[in-house]
């Protein structure tokens, strides 16, 4: 089976509808899917509701499809940092499912694992509980979350082969390997493209049976959301 596609348009080829769930990994800036988002904004779709940490920054990752209004929904658990967003959840034009950030990772990895629901303590007595199911464990209250499945992901590795499987460096690891098993078709961007076999099967993170396509883009973007520096004291 073909995994590897020449560019991002091609890799999402077939995949896209309005209304779909989109998983998008990534956190902040770091290891976020660029160039598949960017191909989702050009397709055109709208109505689409989009699992991700956070909508990056103004003008940069999913702020991009914010900007030509093609997100519905947000499932989210950082909204910060984001004039647009706020603007537009504020005005009624943004749907916004807030999440505590360890419960969304842990609805995104129950719903790769096929659990359907699960309890944690974490909100409970909180807004994020309305309208959720509380339930009583050895007299502690506890609030069930459902596990999260996407129609499609889109995840950002450092490596990846042709036969799907990836490498993701440091922290860009976050969100990307859980989204990887969630979906119904995951689709990832590497910036390095190797030979199936030239990996060492100890060092994949995400194997390639979750990934149907793939495409290389090069060095990734490394934008910094805040960049804090010092002046220099003059040579003596």
């Amino acid at each position: 089976m073909k995994k590897v596609y020449p560019d991002a348009k091609s890799a999402l080829d077939g995949l896209l509808r309005d209304g779909m769930m989109i998983m998008s990994g990534g956190f902040g800036l770091c290891g976020i899917p660029e160039t598949l988002s960017e191909a989702i904004r050009d397709s055109g779709v709208k109505n689409l509701t989009f699992v991700s940490n956070n909508a990056g920054v103004d003008g940069i990752g999913l702020s991009r499809l914010l900007e030509t209004r093609q997100i519905r929904k947000m499932i989210s658990s950082y909204v910060g940092e984001n004039k647009l967003f706020a603007q537009q959840y504020l005005a009624g034009d943004l749907e916004l499912e807030f999440n505590p950030q360890g419960t969304l990772a842990e609805r995104i990895r129950a719903g790769g694992a096929g659990i359907p629901a699960f309890y944690t303590k974490t909100g409970v007595g909180t807004l994020i509980a309305e309208g959720k199911e509380v339930k009583e464990f050895d007299g502690q209250k506890y609030l069930m979350e459902r596990g999260l499945f996407a129609d499609l992901a889109i995840v950002h590795a450092w490596k990846g082969d042709a036969a799907g499987n990836l490498v993701y460096r440091k922290t860009a690891r976050n969100f990307n390997p859980m989204m990887a098993t969630a979906a119904k078709v995951t689709v990832a961007e590497v910036e390095h493209l190797v030979p199936a076999g030239e990996i060492d099967p100890d060092h994949v993170h995400t194997p390639g049976i979750f990934i149907k396509r793939i495409v290389e883009v090069g060095g990734a973007r490394k934008h910094i959301e805040f960049r804090n520096t010092r002046p220099r004291p003059a040579a003596a």
